[in-house]
């Protein structure tokens, strides 16, 4: 099997045991509870997606190392159109389900491991890259899922993994044995692994000589013994729980995005899944390098795809009021797409100037400056598509009574009355609730704070920007000699 059905995931769902904990309660099926069915539907539709003729060629890549056809977001880009199709995917997912696609991660993971085991088998003599190339064809034989995990907790910034008063806040080695390692600690803000068949987990940042046991990468089966997920919760979380219908929902199908604490209780990793172990030179290289695949994937195409969703939802509502045709509304909007499409823009670049990194190894990955202009763009350019949404679509985006009410023999009639306008008031409330999911939820940090925060890009362009050669290209035309 190459290319597994939505049926066949879901199958596969619903034989899985991960210890799962969520609002108090510990989750025996992830079908059966709201809110974790939603994002193993999620997930099921990005499978789904691959299953279409007309999404083949964004969908689905050919292996390079069997030459079979396989999903994309199991793929090592191996040229730049791999790249382009890579961005084109995290758009496409995003527009189609409104939330994660929760095997995002773990495919940009998997190229910074497909780049850095190569670069230390030919630096150290290991055979990491060896081991990865066998699980990475298990993987793509059997289309798994595969999720990543790579922020720490981190405990108190001011100290060091190993300084720190509570160990387990920086994921660690506890024991090496002659056939694997045990691990240790927290993972924390992590996109799906849940419904995940496998997590790769990296390194949470670059580290220094003497801490080898947290430089590590490795990939971990779901339902592993010693590891619980702990699942966020707030109040989209509780409303999905006390809904009586999904439809009442801003997101019925796929929900929010749902992470989850990741405790590692000493779970036992083989040899053969582990990809890096004790070379805290090569941690930062991992870390970088996933960070370069995924700020044009998750900043320039991922949340483009949310902003057409929230662009198509506001110019519904502005027709709905009958205020479509009015100059500040249609500026607003215009406004809504020139931040997306610049973030596009720079994710399209980010991937057509992509280059073997490193040389002779075969992986493609994304230029660094354009990944980081497409993520800081959106960054700042998310918020105000939000605001913008939140103008058009009115007060009544947050103060809007419950869609149900609108059928109640009591009160509904006065609903009715209440919010028709240039177009029913359900059709009105019911892009209101679709609003107020984007503009009023979680989106806003969850943009902000993916693939790092926008201070990080920030400092990403001083290091990028060649700026000697700008003052010397401003210096030769004004005729003034160097010094």
């Amino acid at each position: 099997m190459a290319l597994k059905t939505a049926k066949q995931y879901l199958d596969d769902m619903n034989k899985l045991v991960p210890r799962v904990y969520i609002a108090g309660k510990w989750v025996k099926n992830l079908l059966e509870h709201p809110v974790t069915r939603s994002m193993v539907m999620a997930n099921s539709m990005i499978y789904g997606l691959a299953e279409d003729e007309k999404n083949k060629g964004v969908m689905v890549a050919k292996s390079h190392l069997t030459g079979e056809p396989v999903n994309r977001n199991l793929n090592v880009a191996r040229n730049i159109h791999d790249l382009d199709m890579r961005q084109e995917m995290a758009l496409l997912t995003s527009q189609t389900v409104g939330t994660c696609n929760y095997r995002c991660v773990g495919c940009d993971a998997l190229n910074s491991l497909a780049a850095s085991t190569w670069e230390m088998d030919q630096a150290l003599g290991t055979k990491y890259n060896e081991r990865f190339n066998k699980w990475l064809a298990y993987a793509q034989a059997n289309d798994l899922a595969v999720s990543g995990a790579i922020t720490d907790a981190k405990g108190d910034r001011r100290k060091r993994p190993s300084q720190q008063e509570e160990p387990d806040t920086f994921l660690r080695m506890v024991e090496k044995r002659d056939d694997g390692i045990v691990v240790r600690g927290i993972k924390v803000s992590q996109s799906g692994a849940i419904g995940s068949h496998e997590t790769l987990v990296l390194p949470g940042g670059g580290l220094k000589e003497g801490e080898e046991p947290f430089a590590l990468a490795f990939a971990v089966q779901n339902s592993a013994p010693g590891l619980t997920y702990v699942c966020q919760y707030n109040a989209y979380s509780a409303e999905r729980e006390a809904v009586d219908s999904e439809e009442e929902l801003g997101n019925p199908l796929y929900g929010q995005r749902e992470t989850s604490t990741m405790y590692f209780d000493n779970v036992f990793i083989p040899w053969e899944r582990v990809f890096h172990c004790g070379e805290t030179k090569y941690s930062g290289k991992i870390v970088t390098r996933f960070a370069k695949a995924h700020r044009m994937n998750c900043g320039g195409a991922c949340k483009v795809g949310f902003a057409d969703l929230i662009i198509g939802g506001t110019m519904l509502a502005a027709e709905y009021i009958g205020v479509e045709k009015v100059p500040h509304i249609q500026e607003k909007i215009i406004d809504m797409v020139r931040f997306s499409e610049t973030s596009h823009a720079c994710a399209i670049a980010a991937a057509m100037r992509g280059r073997e990194e490193p040389k002779g190894s075969g992986v493609f990955l994304p230029d660094d400056l354009f990944g980081n202009a497409a993520k800081l763009n959106i960054a700042h350019g998310f918020w105000e598509i939000m605001k913008n949404a939140g103008d058009i679509g009115g007060g009544l985006v947050v103060t809007m009574p419950r869609l149900k009410d609108l059928k109640d023999p009591q009160v509904g009639p006065m609903l009715q009355k209440a919010f028709g306008a240039a177009a029913p008031a359900e059709k009105r409330m019911k892009v209101a609730k679709f609003l107020q999911h984007w503009t009023a939820g979680l989106h806003g940090p969850g943009t902000w704070h993916g693939a790092g925060a926008p201070q990080t890009q920030r400092f990403m362009f001083t290091v990028l920007t060649d700026f000697e050669a700008k003052k010397k290209m401003a210096k030769k035309l004004m005729g003034m000699k160097d010094e």
